[in-house]
């Protein structure tokens, strides 16, 4: 299927490895020109290097910025071009006790998850309404919908996001912009990958044992396993087709059938 995505350009943040940059290439398997972000040049500089050998038709570039650094973030808003599709990727997560979450930790989540979001989109959203065409993706997870116990603070910037892009989505009304947010569920992405092996070598066990063992403690996933990064990465690329017009405002699920209820 042709997502007529040539010729249209894409910010996502976050997008060096894992869902980002699975993200980054799809698009750019599209025709999209696309611009991947990370927190070290020499981690932008590989994963435009891998995007130009995957997809050497298409132009990809990159801007380095911690988003848990105001003044990156200034200064990669300053940098960035008009695009058509913002993809909001970049996360911070973490298992940790609720009590013991101080508010430092609050305030990087919370500049990370959400803030990262409200800055690019009031950056961009604008010029796309200007235009008369553009997308706005947040790449969200179950967690928002589902508080985990032992990420709180995760679970509550994520649910903060999907309320972002619901009230983003209304200023789009009448226009060919839309707003939505895709719920992810849980994926082994490299960030995933390094704590199953980090646990695998404390217990002198098999990674992959291991990595069945923690999806198994998930009693509600229908698939009965980690997503791939890829499988969410083709439903940000429909979202952010022209094909997907009828789709503003909404929560979209890549969740693995985490989340069973019916809405």
């Amino acid at each position: 299927m042709d997502l007529e995505l040539r010729g249209k350009s894409a910010f996502v943040s976050g997008s060096t490895q894992g869902i980002g940059f699975a993200i980054a290439s799809a698009l750019a398997a599209e025709g999209a020109r696309v611009i991947v972000n990370g927190r070290s040049a020499d981690r932008v500089d590989a994963a435009v290097a891998r995007l130009r050998s995957e997809h050497p038709e298409v132009d990809s570039s990159g801007l380095v910025a911690d988003f848990a650094v105001a003044d990156d973030v200034h200064r990669l808003v300053e940098h960035l071009p008009a695009v058509d599709i913002l993809v909001n990727n970049v996360g911070h997560f973490g298992l940790a006790d609720f009590a013991s979450i101080t508010d430092d930790d609050w305030a990087r989540s919370l500049d990370v998850n959400l803030m990262s979001g409200v800055r690019l989109s009031r950056a961009l959203l604008p010029g796309m309404l200007e235009r008369g065409w553009g997308r706005v993706l947040f790449i969200g997870s179950e967690s928002g919908v589902n508080i985990p116990a032992d990420m709180v603070h995760y679970g509550v910037t994520k649910a903060a996001m999907i309320a972002l892009g619901n009230g983003l989505a209304k200023l789009t009304r009448g226009t060919a912009v839309t707003v939505n947010t895709v719920l992810g569920g849980p994926t082994y992405s490299d960030g995933v990958a390094r704590t199953v092996e980090s646990i695998a070598d404390a217990r002198s066990a098999p990674a992959e044992a291991v990595k069945a063992a923690i999806i198994g403690q998930n009693a509600t996933t229908l698939v009965e396993r980690f997503l791939d990064p890829a499988e969410i990465a083709r439903l940000v690329a429909y979202l952010a087709s022209p094909l997907a017009s009828a789709t503003n405002g909404a929560a979209v699920r890549a969740d693995g059938g985490v989340l069973t209820a019916m809405l």
